[in-house]
């Protein structure tokens, strides 16, 4: 009992320093992860801490989440569109990392060559949190976004899949390239079909339940249900739940109410922020400083070849996919290059070496602490200046002048306000009131034409603020009609009514944001429009 009340309270006090450490980023230009694995370092500086989670636990409680909940979102169209760059970054790109990577580390190391394919296995796998997290809050370009979040959650299943295999060769001590071949084949194609079947099957119950409660439960018996009977048949697991969380989400919620889908969106994004955050920080927990800095001249050859190979494959792949169809645009394979960083399954796999490895396991671990650490601490953190650098994101001179313009005119407003309110309070006196007031009138009238010239001049501007505006009063409607149902004043079938209602007003908004930030012209709203109200229409 003890042990449970332990780990129970471990758990408690992670959760707590992951809020505590989400508070203080609001305020500070630092990815969220990067800031966790910082905290988990200086916690180990204090006082020694043994996490004792075993690497199956960590894979099969911490990835489903994160794995399913990106997969839900990815919507069929977007993936279409970039497939054929996503699978050749992800599965050939992968095996190149490898044999780069394995090469490389085998030479300047003394690990063996065996051993070394093993670490250019399970540091192949790209991590998207840190890098899609800091995408949203600048508004990068959506299709940079999409090959990110798309190539990772492709190459975390054959990652796990081609470690599986150089595991295998490095333990026996040889290799078989027709076996191997074969084996990778029928573990991917099997965590495939396992991911696909299970997820129409949900996907087909959902369409035909109206209970957000049991469709939430349903998926997360899918996201954890499919990755437990892959492994269970010994396919890829971590396969069969990006499948599964794609047929899901773009099945699933053509039957579904818009308050089950607001509900079940919440949902999945408050569970990847719990597994980011724990994993996240179990990597600073678990990071030995004096070996990292004992073992510094391995560790630095394992990140140098991790940059080489995330070189060749990105420029290399990219040239050939340029010459195949929707080539990638070359600042997008800067950011790709530098933006690879490496997290959760990384620190899985080196965490899950067997001790058959030999004395070439331990040196391993560190060297991929040490990737994973250098990734998130020094590109993690840098990836914003190249961003900006390469001119993917910025305001245009408008959309600045319109927010310098609207601010001026809110703290006008306030001071206003706060004048008004010393008046009424006997504060100042008349003669002081009549020397400050007009001139603030003035100034408050000045920029409110400032404000409607610049609106009246930039279509784009003012439509986005009407839309802001009227998602706020949607969501205050909403916010009242549940204090009006605890309060007893409506009943639960009327609140409902009502709450579908105003949830299918946001998600059309919300479907129309979608649509224009994946390129859709102004010009065609209203007929996307047309076809959003009439499947939503269908749907209810």
């Amino acid at each position: 009992m003890e042990n449970y009340l332990a780990v129970e309270t471990l758990v408690i006090e992670l959760l707590l320093v992951a809020t505590l450490v989400a508070l203080a980023v609001r305020r500070l230009r630092v990815p969220y992860t990067v800031a966790l694995v910082v905290v988990g370092l200086l916690i180990t500086f204090g006082r020694e801490m043994q996490v004792a989670l075993s690497p199956e636990l960590i894979l099969a409680l911490f990835v489903p989440p994160l794995v399913f909940e990106a997969a839900f979102h990815l919507r069929v169209r977007e993936l279409r569109e970039n497939l054929v760059a996503i699978l050749v970054l992800a599965v050939p790109g992968v095996i190149l990392t490898t044999v780069i990577v394995g090469l490389l580390v085998a030479w300047a190391t003394p690990i063996s060559l065996g051993a070394a394919f093993v670490f250019g296995a399970l540091i192949a796998a790209t991590d998207p949190v840190a890098v899609v997290a800091l995408f949203r809050s600048i508004g990068a370009p959506q299709r940079l976004t999409v090959l990110v979040e798309s190539e990772s959650l492709f190459n975390d299943g054959t990652a796990i899949v081609v470690y599986t295999v150089a595991l295998t060769a490095a333990v026996s001590g040889h290799f078989n390239p027709m076996a191997g071949t074969v084996e990778l084949l029928t573990v991917a194609i099997g965590g495939i079909v396992v991911g696909l079947g299970l997820g129409a099957i949900v996907a087909w119950i959902i369409g035909r339940v109206d209970d957000y409660l049991i469709e939430t439960t349903l998926t997360t018996v899918l996201a954890f249900g499919s990755y437990l009977v892959a492994e269970r048949f010994h396919f890829s697991g971590v396969l069969a739940v990006v499948i599964a969380g794609i047929v899901c989400g773009n099945a699933g919620p053509k039957g579904m109410s818009p308050t089950t889908r607001i509900v079940l969106f919440n949902f999945w994004e408050y569970a990847a922020f719990l597994a980011n955050s724990l994993v996240f920080l179990l990597i600073g927990l678990d990071v030995s400083i004096p070996a990292l800095i004992a073992s510094w001249q391995s560790v630095l050859m394992a990140v140098l070849a991790v940059l080489i190979a995330r070189m060749v494959v990105v420029y290399g792949l990219g040239w050939i996919v340029g010459r195949l169809r929707h080539g990638i645009p070359m600042p997008f394979q800067h950011v790709l290059v530098w933006g690879g960083l490496r997290g959760a399954i990384s620190l899985a796999l080196a965490l899950s070496l067997p001790l058959e490895l030999g004395p070439d396991r331990e040196l391993i671990r560190v060297m991929a602490f040490g990737v994973v650490l250098f990734t998130l601490l020094v590109q993690g953190t840098t990836l914003r200046f190249v961003i900006q650098r390469l001119g993917l994101i910025g305001q245009t001179e408008a959309e600045r002048a319109f927010e310098t313009v609207h601010a001026r005119l809110a703290a006008a407003q306030a001071a206003a306000r706060h004048l008004e309110q010393l008046r009424q309070a006997g504060s100042v006196t008349p003669r002081t009131l009549e020397a400050l007031a007009p001139p603030l009138q003035e100034r408050i009238a000045s920029l409110i034409e400032d404000e409607r010239g610049l609106l009246a001049a930039n279509p784009s501007i003012q439509a986005d603020v009407l839309d802001t505006a009227r998602r706020e009063l949607l969501r205050a409607e909403r916010s009242t009609l549940l204090e009006l149902r605890q309060d007893g004043v409506i009943s639960d079938d009327v609140y409902y009514e009502l709450a579908a209602h105003v949830d299918a007003q946001l998600e059309r908004d919300h479907d129309s944001d979608v649509y224009m930030q994946n390129g859709g012209s102004a010009d065609s709203v209203a007929g996307v429009q047309r076809d959003i109200d009439e499947r939503h229409d269908r749907a209810d």
